[in-house]
């Protein structure tokens, strides 16, 4: 029986060798492990007593690169200086630094259009729960596919339904760590229910957010409100929403732009609902709980925030940098 089962011990090269090479979507990938770049997704690896691996203890950020330009990076950096603070993790590479080698690893990508994520880890050198028996913080960059690159009009609208996966608590729905279990069952619930996204719900039965996406609503008064942040992670997406949305209440298209608690009675009487994220942008819900929102169609308010999103990503907006020529 033994000998039935028996596996190989193989050296590194016999290692390597024996790695699978298929097609990843993977681009290209920085390690501070290793301080370089490779394009090799077979080797794109991360140690296996790496905190991060063993106990998701680690923090990141998803932003993405089109037409060749990096769009909102300053935001997400200081989230991430955020995360890191919040678990304590001494990261600390100046900005202009870890920049740089964001856009060398795009670059040794060879795409236009990806996504990056940036993870620090809080390090190897254990495979206990310590975090003081770590060595010292790991930086990995991986850029990858990015679908739907295209960024010309707006999505015709998605289906939501309320999820049964309990809300975050609080320092854990605030930062951005690696431990997504819960985010990873909303999005396996999404698509058993045959619906785009779900959102959580908090005790007080108020809207929470969605696996990887915000969400608010513009009421029948033409009042925008999102969750507060206490309870959500801030969305840079969703941030920049809201911005926005001040200046479409100087307009007087909207009357109210703020966060606030959201109840399913505020959902339901609503006549536009959104989802906020990296990838959705700025995306109109038309079902909500299997219920038409307003009448069913994109609202307005949803087409003037996506434009001005739209906007920012033009090659000469200060939100913008350049990855490539």
């Amino acid at each position: 029986m033994a000998d039935k089962y028996r596996k190989s011990v193989v050296d590194r090269d016999g290692w390597l060798a024996r790695l699978p090479k298929r097609e990843t979507g993977l681009y290209a990938m920085y390690s501070s492990v290793t301080d370089c770049i490779v394009t090799d997704s077979s080797v794109m690896t991360v140690p296996v007593d790496d905190h991060m691996v063993h106990r998701g203890d680690g923090v990141f950020e998803s932003f993405k690169c089109v037409d060749g330009n990096i769009y909102n990076l300053q935001d997400h950096l200081d989230r991430l200086d955020r995360s890191c603070s919040a678990l304590g993790i001494m990261f600390g590479m100046p900005h202009a630094e870890l920049t740089d080698i964001i856009v060398q690893t795009i670059r040794a990508g060879g795409y236009r259009d990806t996504l990056v994520r940036l993870l620090v880890s809080r390090g190897q050198g254990t495979m206990g729960v310590n975090p003081y028996a770590c060595l010292h913080p790991e930086l990995y960059i991986v850029v990858y596919n990015l679908p739907n690159a295209k960024f010309d009009s707006m999505p015709e609208g998605v289906r939501v339904a309320v999820s049964k996966v309990p809300i975050k608590p609080g320092i854990f729905a605030t930062v951005k760590t690696c431990n997504y279990l819960p985010n990873v069952l909303m999005k396996k619930e999404a698509v058993d229910l045959g619906v785009d996204f779900t959102v959580s719900l908090d005790e007080n039965r108020n809207l929470g957010e969605g696996a990887t996406e915000n969400i608010g609503i513009v009421t029948r008064g033409k009042e925008l409100f999102m969750p507060p942040p206490e309870r959500v992670l801030a969305g840079t997406t969703a941030k920049r929403a809201l911005e926005f949305a001040q200046l479409l209440k100087q307009e007087r298209v909207l009357t109210a732009a703020e966060y606030r608690p959201i109840s399913l009675g505020m959902v339901r009487s609503a006549v536009e609902v959104h989802i906020y994220g990296t990838t959705p942008n700025i995306t109109p819900v038309t079902v909500f709980d299997g219920v038409p929102v307003g009448d069913g169609k994109p609202g307005p308010v949803a087409a003037r925030l996506f434009e001005m999103l739209k906007q920012e990503m033009v090659p000469d907006s200060e939100r913008l940098i350049r990855v490539f020529e």
